[in-house]
């Protein structure tokens, strides 16, 4: 049993409505950054002190209570993750947009499935396993430190007045840019030899504070990508294809038709290498919940280890499978795969279900080994995707007219798109429940707060993802404007279920980048053994498929989270100092993603590319000099900020 006392306030209707309006706030932020970087942030921490900021000022507050805030928002924030898929289905050209009601069901269906499927996960790998869970833990003792005293208030005040000063500096300098005061990007092309190359990166507040939480190792396997890519392969295959014209349209054209291609080949071994080194835990982890399900049955379990009952578990999964196979019937009727919808299905189904069991497994086990925000769960994306084709090719093969291909195309994400909710919130869920198996929560309450938040976020990703593709469109879609987001997973894993079910998939750069991705193994592997910083391979292949305008400043960020840390071991409550740097980039987050909302909404009501600009491209050489002087002075502002707070 808990040491702590029961408190009477843990499941109540003010924290799932506190959730839920959170939820408004970092699901949007999420949605924004990962079309433009591909890369999301962990919610955990900053609803916490949030919650905790607001709380407190409540009759009755427990920390039970804020323990569910951050476990609806975290959910829903997790869940924006979906738009590393779904976009793929505006690319491919088979949605124009993005209907509410089946972006809102695909969403949600596979987010609750999610949540179905690892439930019966918890006890092998949160309470009887030793996984680290770092997320887990620091979330808790956020919410720790909040149910005490003085102390407590003091730094949920704090750490709340960091989020807003950094959410409004980056805000501010995010909005300079859009007038064309301050550069928005530096980049340079150049010719190296026969070939070119370019170097380029983005002044943003976002992706430095990305590169924050990251932390050092992932910032330097995205540098090696980076040197990988733009040092290595670019040149060489821009030599072997020499194009007249501008350099920079002859660079990015080979960059986005076989470097990236390089980059999925990457992910793809570092993927398939992670699932199996974990695959014998994960069995091992499966088979003792069950057993441990058994052992506890007819007994009396304390609050502090009731999960939602397994017939709720099943009979909920097969309850949230109608609407899935409602939602595939009707994506299927009407078109040229109509004739074969029963066996499409039913064959989707199957698939849901026992691909979304093993990658439930999977990704706990992931994000407790080392973290939610770290776990590839792109890379499961890419292996679903290409599981998925590769279905759809050994029923139908490949030789089909093109619009029945296109049908196939869309078949294939869409079960991506369920499959992939089940990823994200399984790799989110087992980290809320080690928080709450920390401050003593009632796991089912929990668990009905996760499926809570999923519901918040189906309906929340739905109209943000509509306002993106209206106001700035997706690279490489028809129309898109020179604000086009990049979308970089949505637009890999639609080009992969094309290449399969096409045939014409660029294997060559995909087995160049498989050559790469085990050598990277290797190095990865022999770096841990000789106890030196990893280089981990989903890192490496990131930097080779992400543009250098988006991941060099992820790389600085990491240098510089890096130093911030070095500092923070050195401070009487180093914790405390951690957290406030976890802050101090999520802020940035914040301000930046949130600015990048409200703009998309500005350039929809407008119809104007350059709504805020003040002066045309003949100040650009003294915006750039603007830009990278305020951009750097008010880094360093904002960092010295932070430490003089932590010095109280």
């Amino acid at each position: 049993m808990s040491t702590l006392a029961r408190p009477v306030a843990e499941l109540t209707l003010r924290g799932i409505l506190l959730g839920g309006l959170i939820t408004l706030l970092f699901t949007a932020a999420n949605v924004y950054l990962g079309l433009k970087v591909g890369l999301t942030f962990a919610t955990s921490i900053p609803a916490a002190v949030i919650s905790m900021a607001i709380l407190r000022y409540l009759p009755g507050a427990t920390i039970l209570e804020n323990n569910i805030v951050q476990t609806v928002a975290s959910a829903a924030g997790t869940l924006a993750a979906i738009i590393f898929v779904l976009p793929g289905l505006v690319m491919v050209g088979w949605w124009s947009g993005f209907p509410f009601v089946t972006t809102a069901a695909i969403t949600a269906t596979g987010g609750l499935l999610g949540v179905m499927f690892s439930v019966p996960l918890r006890r092998a790998l949160v309470v009887a396993g030793d996984l680290p869970y770092p997320e887990g833990h620091a979330a808790a003792a956020v919410l720790k430190i909040g149910e005490g005293s003085r102390e407590g208030e003091a730094e949920s005040a704090a750490g709340l007045k960091v989020i807003v000063v950094n959410a409004l500096v980056a805000a501010g300098f995010a909005i300079l840019t859009k007038t064309r005061l301050a550069a928005e990007e530096a980049s340079s092309f150049f010719r190296l030899g026969d070939g070119a190359s370019m170097v380029s990166g983005t002044l943003s507040f976002a992706l430095v504070g990305v590169g924050h939480l990251v932390g050092l190792s992932v910032g330097l396997a995205m540098l090696a990508g980076l040197i990988i890519s733009y040092g290595i392969a670019l040149p060489l295959l821009t030599a072997a294809a020499p194009a007249a014209g501008e350099v920079s349209a002859w660079v990015t054209g080979v960059f986005r038709s076989d470097v990236r291609f390089m980059g999925a080949g990457v992910i793809g071994v570092a993927a398939l290498w992670t699932l199996v080194k974990i695959a014998g835990p994960v069995i091992g982890g499966v088979a003792s919940s069950i057993a441990a399900s058994r052992a506890r049955d007819g007994e009396e379990v304390p609050l502090e280890e009731r999960d939602l009952p397994f017939p709720v578990i099943a009979g909920g999964s097969l309850v949230i499978l109608l609407p899935v196979a409602w939602l595939l019937w009707s994506t299927l009727v009407g078109g040229p795969l109509e004739g074969s919808a029963p066996l499409l299905v039913a064959g989707a189904l199957v698939f849901v279900v026992v691909i979304g069991l093993v990658i439930a497994a999977v990704c706990g086990y992931m994000a407790g080994l080392i973290g939610a925000s770290n776990s590839p769960v792109s890379g499961i994306g890419i292996l679903a995707v290409l599981a998925a084709g590769l279905m759809l090719v050994g029923l139908f093969g490949r030789d089909q007219p093109p619009a029945t291909t296109d049908a196939l195309v869309a078949y294939a994400l869409i079960v991506t798109g369920i499959v992939f909710g089940v990823a994200t919130i399984s790799n989110d869920n087992l980290q809320d429940l080690k928080t709450g198996q920390l401050v003593g929560a009632t796991p089912w309450k929990q668990q009905v707060a996760l499926c809570i938040g999923v519901l918040f976020g189906s309906v929340v990703v739905p109209p943000v993802l509509q306002l993106m593709v209206t106001s700035f469109g997706f690279a490489g879609m028809p129309g898109a404007g020179p604000n086009a987001l990049a979308a970089p997973q949505a637009a890999l894993i639609s080009a992969l279920a094309k290449g399969v079910l096409g045939g014409d998939l660029n294997w060559t750069m995909i087995g160049y980048g498989a050559a790469v991705g085990v050598a990277v193994v290797l190095a990865d592997e022999l770096l841990g053994r000789a106890g030196k910083l990893r280089l981990p391979p989903l890192g490496v292949g990131l930097g080779i498929y992400l543009p250098m305008a988006v991941t060099l400043p992820v790389v600085v960020g990491a240098v510089i989270g890096t130093a911030y840390e070095g500092w923070a071991r050195r401070q009487r409550d180093p914790g405390y100092a951690h957290r406030m740097g976890v802050l101090t980039a999520t802020g940035m987050i914040v301000g930046d993603s949130l600015w990048g909302v409200i703009f998309a909404g500005i350039v929809y009501s407008t119809g104007s590319d350059a709504p805020l600009a003040l002066i045309g491209p003949e100040f650009e050489t003294g915006g750039l000099f603007v830009g990278l002087a305020l951009f750097g002075a008010l880094l360093a502002w904002l960092y010295r900020r932070t430490r003089l707070a932590v010095r109280g």
